[in-house]
Parts: structure tokens; sequence; C-alpha cells
């Protein structure tokens, strides 16, 4: 691979149809068809030079097998397509290599510049593919074509076994379009059903399907992507090789939802209409019976895109910002007025432009909406948005997933519920818990030391809460479950198992998933089921099946005979919920801003609650009422709005090259001999304990076992590493995480956010591009070889403090603590043995600034009074960044394992913690008296 992330292909070794996976088959094929740009280039300039024979040779014999790797995979794109492959072809069989050239390049260029996106075939004079290659016609008639087409471009799947007439076809639909249709389509043709889920993940142009009755099931090709595809749809591949042809068509509708949710699907259907109506059709947009001609299917792709294409509150205030208002309501700044009459301010124009203050009111009406109670364009674009990520409601939210998650915990919580929340969840929820008067168990998960990180909470840890909790006969006031998916670093649980098994304990609970980090995730097939809303939709219906009931029957009738008072038996068991009981209640919060197309705190709460209707939704509406701006920026809302047009028609594509760019940077930095001296980025085995890992699933790339297999870890795996998160051990530079941030920012102009005591982490999302990898692999090139260079002159003296410096960071790191228990003062019942504790009580006794006393770290007091035996509690939230959660909270028990932590951190930033005072604790007399009058009452 080249410096720029490209690949060079001397060995060819990729050119494989095997080696074609679901997460690098956008980037091999792009890569391949520049090789053979630059291959036909060569071939141009040495075809008459002797001197270069043998480099002929090896670039013809190099050719040829590009053409059989790319024959295969062409058929799934309209563009270049098979037929334009078959014209360069012939030409290079031919030796004529000029024309070989011209045709090539022309091709790559279009493909790089998506000029083909803006080319209507049907309306132009040239024939086909074989003019483009043309390079005479293409200046001629395409250029201009190309500057007037402004329609934009999707591609329509046909499935049916068609290969006499695929051409008739392609022309069929060609010649229904008209010239106000507000977009433009090729076809691709699948003729059975596997090339048709192949050509669903391999080309994200398809955004509609057209799936007719008369097709095999088997392809005649081999891709390693068809086993990863299988493994996500858990294909029983004998019962579908079995089915009828209207059987197949309707199964193929549902795997390809399965695979891409966004897709707009139409059945043409030789079976009689009645009989497949209905639910056995759910997935299918349109049935059609017994096409012949295709007008109604060309208006209905039209239509069914344009309803996706829709941004109703979008539309909306860019027609208000249009119009000549009269202001006499608030904000002076409205359509510029203070900007543009100014002497003085005018340069805030200049960088911003006019529109966003053309777009700027405090207005409800001529087409706007009210986020407190929206009717309108509002209350359509979170419908949308509904849709888009699979939730039964949505909600904007314009401050932030801080916000988002106050207003779900307030909305569900009442004062002295249960919440169980894992111990390293954003500090948001601690917040909300304080307001809503519930008690928290914070839940333990599994320690990373030697990276300085947490992963997840395994199911065990809950469960055993939960036990406890039933054995006191508390279980009644437990209300929710909340869990952050994915973590901050990548670890994202398996929301369906979590909340059965939990459910078959708490058939009432409420799941909160923060769900910040990975609002992308909905959009990308591998980590699609991590996704609560996904697994909410796919419990619910799994638990209204009859064959589900008849196994928790089954089931139950096993588990009946162990000993249900022995915690071990709910422990090692994958527990059931019953069917008849359980209530599938789930929300998700998503910072959209954070990984799609949105303003800073643009961010969304999605809810799929069967019981909304009767036991939420009045409380939410007051929650959001209390969280929620009266003047809401409608800048953020309009985005929000966009981003969601964005992920229905590319998001499958952006986030599919998010992760492809992420395991280009894993290869790119395990394959460097200079780069793997001084960095490795962890991988599975190093972030998930091997109990958590069935799939045996070591690493995402390993140079010498080369890739490894997602599709595996994602379905069965209790944790999974998203690969769109690089951890980068940075230890063995001799520099903390902190340091290296600071170096990359300031010197490099690198930015990121999250660090350890001995890692970085960088995010690959959507805004990312090959370029940006380049350049950060280029960077991470020179620090090495300026660290080389440092190693090579130092003095014995500074390599043993070098040495040092990387022991201490490698291998002398001290052990995360859990959390200790909260102090009897702030427990309810101090001989009860489960873990809440009344954490609202402890932070407003913390405003009584004569219950409070300071206790510095670094001068032995206060390890002092922990020897002495004295229950030092906690008066604040104490969190130190990394790892950026808090450590202590009000009415916690500081431990010697506690401090001690804190004391080996050396961190510059520790919120609650301020070093001209010390550490905020409860003197003994205030929790004395806090303990008694709590009796009392």
């Amino acid at each position: 691979m080249s410096t720029d992330g490209s690949h060079d292909f001397h060995d060819l070794s990729d050119l494989d149809p095997k080696h074609v996976a679901i997460y690098n088959a956008t980037r091999l094929r792009t890569d391949i068809w520049h090789f053979l740009r630059d291959s036909a280039r060569r071939l141009r300039r040495i075809q008459n030079d002797l001197k270069f024979a043998n480099e002929r040779v090896w670039l013809t014999s190099a050719c040829a097998d590009v053409f059989d790797f790319l024959i295969p995979l062409e058929d799934y794109f309209s563009f270049p397509g098979p037929t334009a492959l078959q014209q360069i072809r012939a030409s290079f069989d031919r030796q004529h290599f000029d024309d070989f050239a011209r045709q090539t390049m022309r091709l790559v260029r279009m493909m790089a510049n998506g000029a083909y996106r803006r080319l209507d075939l049907a309306s132009s004079r040239l024939r086909d593919y074989a003019d483009l290659l043309n390079v005479a016609k293409l200046s001629e008639e395409i250029h201009t074509r190309i500057r007037q087409e402004n329609r934009l471009y999707f591609e329509t799947l046909v499935v049916d076994d068609v290969s006499v007439s695929e051409g008739d076809i392609r022309q069929q639909m060609r010649g229904l379009r008209r010239l106000n249709d507000p977009f433009i389509y090729e076809v691709v043709v699948a003729e059975s059903f596997e090339d048709a889920l192949i050509a669903a993940v391999l080309n994200p142009n398809i955004q509609s399907v057209l799936i007719r009755f008369s097709f095999p099931f088997r392809t005649t090709k081999e891709l390693r992507l068809l086993d990863e595809i299988h493994t996500i749809l858990e294909t029983d591949i004998e019962d579908v090789e079995s089915m009828s042809g209207t059987e197949r068509s309707l199964l193929l509708g549902s795997m390809l939802k399965k695979l891409r949710p966004e897709l707009d699907l139409f059945l043409v259907t030789d079976a009689p209409v009645e009989d497949v109506v209905g639910q056995p059709s759910r997935d299918f947009r349109r049935l059609f019976y017994l096409v012949e001609d295709y007008r109604e299917v060309h208006l209905s792709i039209i239509k069914r895109l344009q309803e996706r294409f829709e941004t109703p509150f979008f539309t909306a205030l860019r027609r208000y910002s249009q119009k000549p208002t009269g202001m006499f309501h608030a904000l002076p700044i409205s359509h510029a007025a203070t900007i543009t009459k100014s002497h003085w301010i005018r340069d805030l124009g200049e960088f911003y432009g006019h529109n966003i203050f053309e777009a700027e009111t405090s207005a409800t009406t001529g087409g706007l909406d009210s986020l407190l109670q929206p009717h309108g364009s509002l209350r359509e674009a979170q419908e949308l948005s509904a849709r888009a990520f699979g939730s039964k409601r949505t909600y904007f939210v314009t401050n932030g997933t801080s916000t988002a998650n106050k207003i779900v915990m307030q909305a569900l919580i009442r004062p002295d519920d249960i919440v169980l929340m894992a111990h390293d969840c954003h500090k948001s929820h601690h917040y909300a818990v304080i307001l809503g008067g519930a008690k928290p168990i914070f839940l333990d998960a599994y320690p990373l030391s030697e990276y300085s990180m947490y992963g997840g909470v395994p199911i065990t840890e809950i469960k055993k809460h939960l036990l406890a909790l039933k054995r006191e006969g508390k279980l009644d006031q437990v209300r929710m479950l909340l869990l952050t998916n994915i973590t901050f670093d990548g670890i994202a649980y398996d929301p369906i198992s979590v909340m059965q098994e939990v459910l078959a304990i708490k058939p009432d609970i409420i799941f909160l998933w923060d769900e910040a980090w990975c609002a992308y995730a909905r959009f990308a097939p591998i980590l699609r089921r991590r996704t609560a809303m996904w697994a909410a939709a796919k419990l619910r219906e799994t638990l209204a099946s009859k064959s589900y009931a008849h196994s928790y029957r089954h089931w139950k009738k096993g588990f009946d005979k162990l000993d249900p008072l022995d915690d071990a038996t709910w422990m090692q068991s994958g527990l059931m919920a019953d069917p008849e009981s359980a209530r599938v209640r789930v929300y998700a919060t998503h910072s959209t801003h954070k990984t799609l197309t949105a303003l800073r705190q643009g961010s969304m709460i999605h809810v799929h609650d069967q019981d909304f209707e009767h036991h939420a939704r009045n409380a939410f509406n007051e929650a959001y009422m209390t969280h929620t701006s009266t003047s809401p920026n409608y800048q953020i809302l309009a985005t929000l709005d966009v981003g969601r047009r964005q992920v229905e028609l590319e998001g499958y594509d952006l986030v599919g090259r998010s992760i492809s760019l992420a395991m280009m940077l894993r290869e790119r930095i395990d394959a460097d001999e200079l780069l793997s001296k001084y960095f490795s980025v962890l991988a599975p085995s190093d972030m998930i304990p091997v109990e958590f890992r069935p799939s045996n699933i070591e690493a995402y790339y390993d140079r010498e076992q080369g890739w490894g297999r997602m599709d595996k870890a994602a379905q069965m795996d209790q944790f999974v590493l998203d690969p769109t998160r690089v951890t980068l051990h940075v230890g063995r530079t001799g520099m903390d995480g902190d340091t290296f941030k600071q170096m990359l920012m300031n010197k490099y102009d690198i930015q990121i956010n999250k660090t350890s005591r001995n890692t970085v982490l960088f995010m690959i999302h959507i805004g990312m591009s090959r370029g940006t990898i380049a350049h950060l692999v280029n960077v991470l090139t020179q620090i090495a070889r300026d660290l080389d260079d440092r190693l090579d002159r130092w003095s014995q003296i500074e390599l043993k403090r070098f040495s040092e410096q990387v022991q201490s960071l490698t291998t002398e790191l001290p052990p995360l603590p859990n959390f200790s228990h909260f102090h009897p003062t702030f427990k309810s019942d101090k001989n009860s043995k489960t873990a809440e504790g009344d954490i609202r009580r402890a932070f407003f006794l913390a405003y009584d600034e004569a219950s409070v006393e300071y206790f510095k770290l670094d001068d032995g007091a206060l390890m002092q009074e922990i020897n002495s035996g004295r229950a030092v509690v906690s008066a604040g939230f104490i969190t130190p960044y990394p790892p950026g959660f808090p450590v202590l909270v009000p009415g916690q028990v500081i431990t010697r394992e506690i401090l001690e932590y804190l004391l080996a951190l050396d961190v510059k930033e520790i919120h609650g913690y301020e070093p001209e005072f010390g550490m905020r604790t409860f003197t003994e007399r205030a929790l004395e008296n806090e303990f008694a009058n709590s009796q009392v009452a």
C-alpha cells in the first residue's frame, strides 16, 4: 500500500474475489480502476520502446488479471458497468494502447468527479456507454449535457432472470423519463437471489429495487462478502432454495430491508395479488401484477425517492428566508438588519454570509413551526426521522444529548425509584438522577487497566444486582437500566440479548441506551443489530411470535426444574423473557452532531415504548417542556432535518466508507515496521476479554492472518469493537496520551478528543477522506522518524529516562477502581445489602459549606484519615480527564484503591478538584447529623 493509502498491487494478491469483503469492497474497486488507469498510461508510453519489454509483459499480464477481477464486480454497477468494461477490454486485447489509455482515463475521471451522475444517456444523442469512450463525441456532446443536467442520480436494481432482455429493460426504463422528473436513474440487473444481495451491499447508488417472480437462488460468482451477508442475515440456505418463486421474492424483500432499511422495494408478482397483500408484503412500497408497461413502476420509483428527499422544516425555513417581512418581533439580527446598516460589525456578515441571518427568526408561523408543540413542518421532520432511525417517535433537541438524557430520565423516573446505571456513564445521567430523586446503583464495567479505560458492563453484573434486589423485595422499585452504547472507546453491547435477559427478571423495566456516539450505526449492516431501536423492534416482533412462545414454554419447563432460589441458576443460564408479561420500553439518545451531519448540539431522542401513550406521553411532554428552550435554534433544527435526508439517501455509502478508512488505517499502521515499532492499534482481543468473545475474533487486521471476520463477531459476541474507533497505543513513544494529543494539535493541526494514560482515540467519521487518513499516517511516520533520530543521538542518561517513562506507561499502570459504596448515611436501610444510594440528599447536603471540609490529594492527610479507619465520604463529583467520567460521586466512600488511583494519575484536569483547596468531603459531624435526621424521617 502506498503512503496515501491506495494499493499499488505489485503482488496482485488482493485480486482474488474471495478477498472482497463488506468493509473494503468500495475502496478495493476504486483502487483497482486507478491501477488500471495508471497501467494504461504507462503502456501507452512504453509500447514501442524495446528497453521496457519486460515491464510491458508484466503490465499486460497484470491488466489481464485486473480485468478478470473487475468483470464479476462491474455486473453490479451501472457505471462504468460491464458494457464499458468490455469496450476497454477490447482495446486492450487488440493492443490499441492509445485508445485503452484515453478510454480508461476518461472513465476513471468520471468516476472520481461524479460526472456520470449528471449524464442523462436517454436524452443524449449518444447511443450507449460505448460512445462515452469516444473522446471527440464526449467533448462535443457530453460536456454540454453535464453542464445542463442538474437532476440527482441513483440506480434501480431489477431482480429477474432476464439475461436475454437485460438491455431491453434498461432502454424501456430510460424511455419513460420525463423532463420534469426531479431525478434520473439507471438500471442494474441481478439475475439471482444472491446477486441481488451482493448488488445491494456493493453498490450504494442503488436506492430502489424491483423484484420480479422468476429467478434462481444461487449466484455463479465466488465472493467472500457473500458469506458475510449470509452470516448477518442468518440465512437458511436450504430453506430458501426450496421456496416457490413468490415466496422467494417476498423473502428477498425482507432480507434487503435487513441489509438496507432505507431501500424502496417494489414487487412484480404472478401470484393472485390478494394472496400477497398485507403482512407477507409489508416490506414493499407497492405491488404490481404481471407488469408489461413499466410506466407505473417508473412513477412509483420517482415518487418514493421524492418522499425520502423531502426536508419539511428546512424547506419551510428557506422559503421564509426569501420573504420580505416587517419585523415587529424579537431578534433585531433577523434578515441581517443590524449587520447591513452597521459601520462596525459588517465583518460578521462577511464571515458567515447573509443566508444564516435571513433564516434567523422567532416566528412559528408562515410555514415554520413550534418545537414545543409541533403540528406542521417540524412534526413532519421528526416523523421522517423516526422512519429513518427505526423508532416509533423521534424528538429533536437543540441543546445537546446532555439535555436529551435529562429529558428522558425526568420523564420516566420518580423519587425513590431505583436506576441501574453504568459507573462510567456520562455525567448528565448523574445530574438527571439527582433531579428526579431516584436512587442509583452503579454497575461496574470490566476494567482495562493496562490502557486506563473501562469496557462494557457484563450481563452477569446486571443480573447480580437485580437478583440482590429481588431477594430483598425491592424489584418493584427498579425503574430503569441505563447503559452507554457504544462506549467512548468503541465497545458496543448486544442490546437485544441484554434486554431479553433483564426482562426475564424484571419484565416492566425501562431501557435507556445512551447512543450519543453512534447515531450512524443503523446505516451499517454489521453494526445495526447493536443499536437500541433495531433491537427494540426485533425483540417486540420476537416476543409476539408463536415460535418464541413455544420456545419459551420449553425453556421454562427445564428452568423450573432448577433451584430458583440459587443465584447460580439465574446467572449461568441464558434467560428468556415471558412473552405474556414482558413489555418493550426502549429509549435512545443520539448526539447527531457528533457523528452525522448537524450543527453543534443537534441531538435526537428515539422512542420505541409500547406503553408510551398510556404511561409516558404526558410526563415526557412535561419533561420536554422543562428542558427545551422556547427559542430553539432554527439552524440546528434545519440541519437535523437535512441530516436525516442524507442518511436515508447516502448514509449506507458514507458509513461504509468510514469503516473502510478505519480498516485501512489499521492495516497501514500494523504493516509498517517503523510505525509498529512505536504504535499499535488496539484490537478486539486487547479491549474485550475472551469470555465475551465466543467468535474468537482476535483482530480486524493482522499482518500474519490478514482480515478478521467482523460479521461473525457482530452476530455472536456479548461485546463488539466498533471498527470506526481506532485506539492507538502510544506508550512506547514515552509520551502519555494527553501529551501526545497536545503535540498532534499544536504541531500538526490534528484534533482528537479522547485519551487515556497511554492511548489516543481517532474517530473515523463520515466527514473524513482518504486524504485525511494519509495526512495522519504521514504525521505518525514523522513522529516515529523523529523518535528514531533522537534515540540515536541521546546519551545513556537520556535513554535511561526514556526507558523508565516507557515502562511506566506500558507496565506500571494503576489498577482501575470499581465503584465502592454509598455511606450508610445515604442508604434508606443501613442493613440492606443492595447497592442503591440517595445521591440527591448527598448532593444538596454539600450546599451547606459547614458540612464540608477539604483534603488535598498529595499531602498525605487524606490517606492518613482512610488508614485510621475513618469512612471519608465525597461531597461532590470527582471527574479526571481522562477517563472523563466521575470516579467519585456525592455520598460515595473514598477507598484506599480510589485514592491510589487518583494519586497515580498524571492528568492535568480533574473536574471537581480544586488544587488550592483540595477535594470536598463531608465532615464526620455532618454525616452523623444527617444520619440521625434520616432515621427520624
